[in-house]
């Protein structure tokens, strides 16, 4: 058998490639058998060599099967919000209603079907915003924005969730937007939950592994991060922003702490009463007794419709 890294520039895209994939492995966490099978297409191809052209070319199919793969990964999941959140739309949303609208990517399909229905059937609808995403949202699809001041008793309010147990009770707070989320909620009649089937859960923290999300003042989140450990164990950490040097900052000029609990807490209720009456803590991530009802959105279209049953608690 010849050497297949006989010829220089073969062996310098050899390592060039290894390089690239592990940084893709890293961040889009490809998985291990297709580095093994790209590993071995390039190191064993029948004992022949590799030349330059070939290892380009084989290096490029395999990018473009990986990218596929991810892309029809996500179109089932964009598939399943876009289902929930027309199914939401349609079933709760009526003429002269006053809506909360939440906040996150399964919102964005929402607010899209509610300008569709605007527009098709007139309907007269008064859009309350619960973040700055939220806000934007409404005035791109030029829908009437209204604010808890002019309408303080809303109708109906309809958000995402990062999980979601059997009693409708939910992680939010991905997005940093828990405490006018939940402000909003509270003021709406009924809390319309919208997700991909992903965020369906039996107990929270199956799927969902970030942890419960606090908004804290800033000169409080070491001593509020100290006492949730030592109240109720796990690690409590503060969320550090993606695209800026330091921690991130909510709306209302707080910051985030995730708290990655150990296990499921008996009573929830308890729990979110006990954190809250921390000094510091301005709101938490855990929404209890709110969603009336749940949309879970497949890969394939339909929907999963979930009531909230209070016999069950």
């Amino acid at each position: 058998m010849q050497n297949n890294f006989s010829h220089p520039l073969t062996k310098a895209i050899f390592v060039g490639c290894v390089r690239a994939l592990l940084f893709r492995v890293h961040f889009f966490r490809l998985e291990i058998e297709k580095t093994i099978f790209f590993l071995h297409v390039l190191m064993f191809s029948s004992g022949r060599v590799i030349t330059p052209r070939k290892l380009f070319h084989r290096s490029a199919v395999f990018r473009a099967t990986c990218q596929s793969r991810q892309c029809v990964t996500m179109s089932n999941i964009e598939t399943g919000k876009k289902a929930a959140a027309f199914a939401a739309v349609d079933e709760n949303i009526k003429n002269n209603q006053k809506v909360g609208i939440g906040s996150g990517s399964t919102v964005v399909y929402a607010v899209q079907r509610l300008a569709q229905r605007i527009k098709e059937e007139n309907l007269n609808i008064i859009c309350i915003p619960t973040s700055f995403q939220a806000n934007q949202l409404i005035q791109e699809h030029r829908l009437n924005l209204g604010t808890l001041e002019t309408c303080p008793i809303l109708d109906v309010a309809i958000d995402g969730a990062d999980e979601t147990d059997k009693d409708l009770t939910c992680i939010k707070g991905g997005g940093a937007c828990l405490t006018q989320e939940k402000i909003v909620a509270s003021c709406a009649k009924q809390l319309v939950i919208i997700a991909d089937d992903r965020k369906d859960s039996q107990e929270l923290g199956t799927n969902y592994k970030k942890g419960i999300p606090i908004e804290v003042i800033p000169m409080a989140y070491k001593p509020v991060q100290m006492k949730i450990q030592d109240m109720f164990g796990g690690e409590v950490i503060l969320r550090m922003a993606q695209q800026k040097a330091g921690p991130v900052v909510t709306d209302n000029g707080n910051f985030v702490l995730d708290w990655k609990f150990t296990k499921p807490c008996d009573s929830w209720d308890k729990c979110n009463t006990c954190i809250k009456m921390i000094p510091g803590v301005v709101e938490t991530g855990l929404f209890i007794n709110m969603a009336k009802v749940a949309y879970f959105g497949t890969a394939d279209g339909k929907v999963n419709k979930r009531l909230f049953n209070k016999l069950q608690l």
